[in-house]
């Protein structure tokens, strides 16, 4: 049961009752001295009640405050993981030979991106140069060969480029993030190297969102981990950093872990959709975002359930009737010793019903 927490108009009513339990001739009055003393200092007792109570909330971390939440990861060794900026290849264009320096700028749309290697244009006039976004966070990540306009393109070089990938960005951890890995930590300890040890040690690299590990899959003695960022694929820096973490840590028995990105496998989706009071534009920008969201929630290897995709066409206020051309039946990732795929909508085609 919960203490009753009393507020000030309480305490100053207990107040003022006791009062003129032991003075029946005292007035106790609006505008009474004992009123008005019996008011500051129920203010105070309120305001002592309300310390009590946010102490309590410090004690236990899942509803800690920042600060007293930052003290209990650290008791375990956590800290907050920072931004990460996405990584990956700039494709520049020029003059066969022209020699190409680090710190080259481009955008695409409103953000920076900057060479991190220096090159030289190949004979058939380009080059392929490692490249990041200028800042951490998830706003850096870019669709795969995105036109890149360069700042201040160097002699010999054109100003239009590409993003051959650029991907792998993600925002410094929340605190739900981090109490969820404080969470896990506590109620999961290690374990010598067990499949949550695995997943915990990945979870601890910036970068990586989340974690999945398929112990066995290519064999005795095998660990593997696939990971994503933010949603997406990691970058090849954090795949790098994730697979030396977890060497480091690891049982010395465990020589075969190996962290890898999923293969993303393109499911389309087309819906026939018999409409009342609805117009079929006006459906189809309600429910894309939630079959997007739908695909968004699917795990690396997750079977993706057909009558799931109709629940939601049909849940949609104004759809009377509803038919899924594609896909045909449950769509079943492959998971083997080569690959893990990764369910991600692919092209979307809302029609009406005939």
């Amino acid at each position: 049961m919960a203490y009753p927490l009393l507020t000030m108009a309480q305490i100053r009513a207990d107040m003022l009752r006791d009062i003129r339990n032991l003075l029946p001739e005292a007035d106790t009055g609006p505008d009474s001295d004992y009123f008005i003393r019996a008011t500051s200092v129920a203010s105070a007792v309120e305001g002592l009640y309300q310390h009590q109570a946010w102490m309590v909330r410090q004690i236990f971390p899942d509803t800690a405050d920042h600060d007293y939440l930052l003290l209990h990861a650290r008791l375990r060794g956590l800290e907050p993981k920072p931004a990460v900026a996405a990584s990956g290849r700039m494709l520049l264009r020029g003059n066969p030979g022209s020699p190409i320096a680090a710190g080259i700028q481009g955008k695409w749309t409103d953000q920076l991106y900057v060479s991190r290697e220096a090159g030289l244009i190949g004979a058939d006039g380009t080059a392929t140069v490692a490249a990041s976004a200028a800042l951490a966070g998830f706003a850096g990540n870019a669709p795969d060969d995105a036109r890149l306009e360069l700042l201040a393109p160097p002699p010999g070089m054109q100003s239009a480029g590409q993003l051959v990938e650029m991907r792998g960005g993600v925002e410094e951890e929340s605190d739900a993030e981090l109490l969820a890995r404080l969470l896990d930590l506590i109620r999961r300890p290690p374990a010598g190297g067990n499949v949550h040890d695995y997943r915990r040690w990945a979870l601890e690299v910036p970068g990586v969102s989340a974690a999945y590990v398929y112990p066995l899959r290519r064999g005795l003695g095998t660990v593997d981990i696939i990971i994503t960022s933010a949603g997406g694929l990691p970058s090849v820096a954090t795949l790098a950093a994730a697979q030396a973490h977890i060497d480091a840590l690891r049982p010395v028995t465990a020589r075969h872990s190996l962290v890898a990105a999923p293969a993303v496998r393109l499911v389309d989706v087309e819906l026939l959709l018999s409409l009342s009071g609805l117009t079929l534009e006006q459906a189809r920008l309600q429910l894309t975002p939630q079959l997007h969201t739908r695909f968004d929630q699917l795990a690396p290897g997750q079977l993706l359930i057909r009558s799931q995709l109709e629940t939601l066409a049909s849940s949609l206020p104004g759809v009377v009737d509803r038919r899924i051309v594609l896909p045909a039946a449950n769509v079943q990732p492959l998971v083997n010793e080569q690959r893990v795929e990764w369910l991600r909508l692919g092209r979307l085609d809302i029609k009406a019903m005939p």
